[in-house]
């Protein structure tokens, strides 16, 4: 399969030290990104893959900067963060409270507040595959493991 992605990279320059979690975060959707992934351009003139995808936050736009896996730029558009902010606002809450319930909270309470963070993390998903309609294909998962990056990158910028 060649419409994929076969290498990321964040751009974290200028943003804050991430925290153990969020790093924790951001390599687990890395990992779960490159093991499984669809990633499509679908402009006719758009080079295949696989591809290497850069993420960024340039002037408060993410940046979705994609060359084919030889180096030759591929697309690059930029998203607006605004739709992404409560959205992302929820799921920070939501991963904190999570983070303290595994401390402390019985099984059945910390299932529940996984729930919710699953909700909001699919919420997150659907908004992205919408915002790149037209731009790019994205399955669910790799729409999912994309927003967590873009939570990784928004908690910074």
């Amino acid at each position: 399969m060649t419409m994929h992605i076969c290498h990321i990279e964040i751009d974290t320059q200028g943003l804050p030290t991430p925290t153990p979690e969020i790093e924790q975060e951001r390599k687990v959707a890395i990992f779960d990104l490159l093991e499984h992934n669809s990633f499509t351009l679908p402009k006719d003139d758009a080079p295949d893959g696989p591809y290497r995808l850069s993420l960024a936050i340039r002037e408060k736009r993410l940046v979705f900067d994609i060359d084919t896996e030889d180096g030759v730029d591929a697309a690059e558009f930029h998203l607006s963060l605004s739709p992404f902010r409560q959205t992302v606002k929820d799921y920070w809450q939501i991963c904190e409270a999570y983070f303290d319930a595994v401390k402390k909270l019985p099984p059945s309470q910390i299932e529940a507040i996984d729930m919710a963070r699953r909700g909001i993390h699919n919420e997150g998903a659907r908004l992205l595959q919408e915002r790149l309609e037209g731009k790019a294909g994205i399955d669910t998962d790799t729409a999912r493991r994309l927003f967590t990056l873009i939570c990784v990158l928004h908690f910074g910028g």
